[in-house]
């Protein structure tokens, strides 16, 4: 069952407070998502524990609601 893109950034924002979450449905699917988020935790954080914060954001959704999440986080500037 594909996920919608409204769930995705209810749930990194929830995880992530103040987190600001761009989505793009890459296939017109909802079950294939490019996310780019932009979230105060990342400051000090590696790239690589970027995207594990926001994959934990979305408590094991991965390969079973949602398909595919292509990642990339900043920090705000």
């Amino acid at each position: 069952m594909p996920m919608a893109g409204a769930e995705i950034e209810r749930l990194i924002v929830a995880a992530l407070p103040g987190a600001l979450v761009t989505l793009r449905d890459l296939a017109g699917d909802d079950d294939h998502w490019a996310a780019h988020v932009v979230a105060p935790q990342f400051a000090g954080v590696s790239r690589v524990q970027q995207h594990k914060l926001v994959y934990a954001a979305l408590g094991g959704r991965m390969g079973g609601e949602l398909h595919a999440l292509q990642v990339t986080t900043a920090v705000p500037t």
